[in-house]
């Protein structure tokens, strides 16, 4: 059975930091490829704050190429908004059967998960793959036992960060992979 991450998120952009920690959770866990799940609405975000869809999923295969790894998924634009990780990880299974999917968080992420519809499911049903987040120490899941710990690499970069520095007139092109930042400088992207 193939072990497949889920990586959801706006990736509004995507940056080095998402890259450098799918790279890392592949090669240091048993997972044998990770999907970038691309979220049209998170419940906690404002929807105008978001890039369309469609141009955040071309950045994130500008940026993830031809490495077999990563696989880029639409599977949330097919379902109701806003995304439920719930939803998602249901629809995934029924949808591949022979996959064993495994969720991707952080622990601010863990740390909040009692709020997130139906978490008590996710976790009895799915693995939870969890990476560092400075000031944050997953709370009471932390040592649940679907929750896995990994010591990744903490990285200090966000798409707001990201989204700042273009409208502030900054050159970001070395925190973010270069065709998917020439793609976002040539389409003009976060400048207002």
């Amino acid at each position: 059975m193939k072990k497949v991450g889920i990586y959801s998120g706006s990736f509004n952009p995507i940056h080095h930091g998402h890259v450098m920690l799918a790279n890392y959770l592949v090669e240091f866990s048993d997972l044998d490829e990770l999907w970038f799940v691309v979220s049209p609405q998170n419940p906690l975000k404002k929807k105008e704050d978001l890039l369309d869809d469609d141009e955040r999923l071309k950045m994130l295969q500008l940026a993830l190429g031809d490495d077999s790894r990563f696989h880029v998924c639409d599977i949330e634009m097919h379902l109701p908004t806003p995304s439920y990780t719930i939803n998602t990880l249901t629809a995934l299974s029924e949808q591949y059967p022979d996959y064993e999917f495994v969720f991707i968080c952080g622990m601010d992420s863990l740390q909040n998960f009692p709020n997130w519809r139906e978490y008590q499911k996710i976790l009895d049903n799915y693995s939870l793959l969890v990476f560092p987040r400075a000031g944050y120490d997953g709370g009471d899941l932390v040592n649940y036992p679907s929750v896995i710990v990994l010591p990744t690499p903490i990285i200090e970069i966000s798409s707001t960060f990201i989204r700042d520095c273009v409208k502030n007139g900054k050159d970001v092109r070395h925190f973010m992979p270069l065709e998917a930042w020439k793609y976002m400088i040539d389409e003009g992207f976060y400048r207002e």
